[in-house]
């Protein structure tokens, strides 16, 4: 993968006529692969620069999915590009920490888009 993604990244991907965005919660290298684990946000933007302008103040997103884990195949299924870092707070760190805690890890091998009910 050419890019590189951190942590805290707010990602931006295009739907057929909006923009939309991710949040990288964290990635876990395992045997079988990378698992990404993100969530997904309500907000639509006319443009790339309506999403970036609206990262100056984050806190008033509302998610529509506060976690999914998903291959790296599912990941990549969906184009994103960084747009901005914050630094992850303990809510949104909350779904992921019971995900790991959880003696159950379901990991998606489905799209964001369709695990967020676009197509």
């Amino acid at each position: 993968m050419s890019q590189t993604f951190k942590a805290g990244d707010f990602l931006v991907y295009q739907l057929e006529s909006a923009f939309a965005l991710l949040r990288l919660l964290a990635v876990d290298e395992t045997k079988d692969g990378r698992i990404w684990h993100l969530a997904g946000y309500n907000e639509f933007f006319p443009d790339i620069e309506s999403a970036e302008a609206s990262l100056a103040s984050p806190n008033g997103f509302t998610k529509a999915l506060k976690h999914a884990a998903l291959t790296d195949r599912a990941f990549q299924s969906t184009q994103t590009a960084p747009l901005a870092n914050h630094p992850l707070s303990e809510d949104d760190l909350e779904p992921l920490n019971t995900w790991r805690e959880s003696p159950e890890h379901a990991v998606s091998n489905i799209s964001i888009r369709l695990l967020l009910g676009f197509r």
